[in-house]
Order: structure tokens, then C-alpha cells, then sequence
């Protein structure tokens, strides 16, 4: 019995770390700048960080150190003005078929990204997004510090004809689409930022699970934050390992079991589609699949360094 106090505070300690989906619910008046101008509606669940909101103050969302993590609803029809950060923000398609458009001196090029697929639009470039398609968009988005500045906007109808808006800023004639081998500075510079899902190598790691690299060494080399695709067979799990920063685990498809250990004692939780779990740097964690099906997961590690843990199969 003179272990149980030890075991409930960790127990404790890592529930207050998740996020439940069913726990949650969807902001629609998250962003004030989209108040009143219906085309461009939203919604946003805020697991870490307010996500770019001005909702910083929301105590139902975990506490960022180096990013932010949310969930972006979004439905046909509906469009997210132009606007800038200081810092990257990446969009990860959930479901649906979302427009993405960077705008530079009057030009725009716009990107249709699909499930799985991600973006990672870059710092001070002028950017929208826009659901063109029949059915709505789920999207994470994922800022690269913890507190990011209020958004710069560009062209909102506030200020801006509706049409130009929807556009990102693209005068008639002034809009191309995306080609990787385009010639376009702005085409140049927006092909180092697209990650489609099946364009990346998998990795296969001895500990019987893969890895698709988007942003870190393998994918996008980048400053901030790795980011990574895990996918988890049937009953293949992990032993414990640690790093010196923050990491996010969010459950797209399956079910994981996700465990801390401190000074002997553990606790698992599972988390379902649409979970997440942020452990703190330091702490021992493991995972483990005890589903009948595989286990998708995004991962996101509070710095860019290349992989420094060795898996090492439960």
C-alpha cells in the first residue's frame, strides 16, 4: 500500500496530459477576425496551445512548450482569408480535399492536398485555404512555437473585395496551380513545403512499426519541430525511452496504448481515434497496440533534431 499514493499521482499526472476527443467540443467563434463573413466559417478543437486562436486562456487545452496542436473543421464552400505567421504552421489533412494558397506581390499558387497529405507554410509567406470540394475538411494544424503572435491578415473582406479574398489575393489570370517542377520562384519555394503521404519513403524500424518522415531529417529539414507519421501493426509495442523535449501522440486511425513509468511504478492509457497524449520532456513513455487493427498515429517532437532514440520492440 505504501506504493499507491506514488501510483495514483502518475496516474493522475499523465491523464491530465490527454486530450479526448469525445471531451471536447468545437469552437466556432474561435477566431473573432471570421465573425460576421459566414464564407468564412470554422471551427476549431484546441488539444495544446490556443493553435493560433486567440483563445489562449481556454483551461480545457493542455499547456504548449514548443508547439500547438488543433483540430481544423472546415466545410465546402467555406474559405480562411490570407493572412501570415512569424513562425511555420503545418495543415495535415484528416478527410477531404483542401486548397491551399500561398500568395507573394499579387500571384498565388494554390495546392490541392488530400488525406494524409500535409503542408508546411513557411514563416511571413501570405497564405489561405479553401474547400473546394463536395464534402468538409478535417485537418490538424500544428504551430511551431508555443505562443504564436495574432495572424497578419493580407486580403479579408473586410477590407477586400469578396472575390479577391476567396482567391488569396490572385487577380484574374494571376493564380497557378502547383507543379513541383515549376519555375516560378513562388513555385520554387512552396514544392520544398508539400509533403504528400505517398511520395514518402517508409522506414521500417527493428521494433516492428514504420515511419514516414514529413518535417526532420527525411522529410522537410527544418528548425522547429519533427513530424512524423507512425504506423503501428497489431500487437507490436515499444519499450520505454525518453527525450529532452515535449512529444504529442494523436491517434488518426486504430487505437494505442500509451504508458509512463516513474521510479518503478507505470500506468497505460488508450488512446482512440482522435486522442492525444503529450508527454513532458523527461518522462519514460512507451506505446503498444492491443487492437485487432493497425494503429495511424501523428507525431510531433518539440525540436527538428534527427531521431536520436533507438526503438526497441516491447
Amino acid at each position: 500500500m505504501d506504493n499507491q499514493p506514488t501510483k495514483l499521482a502518475l496516474a493522475d499526472r499523465m491523464q491530465a496530459h490527454v486530450g479526448r476527443f469525445t471531451d471536447k467540443v468545437f469552437d466556432w467563434k474561435a477566431f473573432p477576425s471570421n465573425v460576421g463573413y459566414e464564407d468564412l466559417a470554422r471551427a476549431q478543437m484546441r488539444y495544446i496551445g490556443a493553435g493560433g486562436s486567440p483563445k489562449a486562456g481556454d483551461t480545457s487545452t493542455l499547456k504548449p512548450d514548443n508547439f500547438t496542436v488543433s483540430l481544423i473543421y472546415k466545410e465546402p464552400g467555406k474559405y480562411a482569408a490570407c493572412h501570415s505567421h512569424e513562425i511555420e504552421e503545418s495543415f495535415l489533412i484528416i478527410d477531404g480535399a483542401l486548397i491551399v494558397g500561398w500568395e507573394r506581390d499579387g500571384e498565388v499558387v494554390e495546392v490541392n492536398l488530400g488525406p494524409k497529405d500535409m503542408i508546411l507554410n513557411a514563416r511571413d509567406i501570405g497564405h489561405g485555404f479553401r474547400v473546394d470540394g463536395v464534402e468538409p475538411v478535417m485537418m490538424s494544424i500544428s504551430v511551431d512555437v508555443g505562443k504564436p503572435l495574432p495572424p497578419v491578415y493580407l486580403y479579408h473582406p473586410k477590407d477586400t473585395a469578396p472575390e479577391l479574398a476567396r482567391s488569396f489575393g490572385a487577380e484574374p489570370g494571376k493564380t497557378m496551380h502547383f507543379d513541383r517542377n515549376g519555375t516560378h520562384p513562388l513555385q520554387k519555394q512552396m514544392a520544398q513545403y508539400v509533403v504528400r503521404h505517398s511520395e514518402l519513403p517508409t522506414i521500417w524500424e527493428d521494433a516492428g512499426f514504420t515511419r514516414k518522415v514529413y518535417v526532420g531529417k527525411g522529410g522537410i529539414e527544418h528548425d522547429t519541430c519533427r513530424k512524423e507519421m507512425l504506423g503501428i501493426p497489431s500487437r507490436v509495442g515499444v519499450k520505454p525511452f525518453t527525450r529532452d523535449v515535449e512529444d504529442a501522440f494523436l491517434v488518426l486511425e486504430g487505437s494505442l496504448i500509451v504508458g509512463w513509468e516513474e521510479n518503478g511504478e507505470k500506468f497505460e492509457t488508450e488512446l482512440g481515434p482522435r486522442d492525444l497524449l503529450k508527454t513532458p520532456a523527461g518522462q519514460p513513455h512507451w506505446f503498444r497496440n492491443n487492437g485487432a487493427s493497425h494503429a495511424t498515429v501523428w507525431y510531433i517532437v518539440g525540436n527538428a533534431e534527427a531521431e536520436t532514440v533507438k526503438y526497441e520492440k516491447a
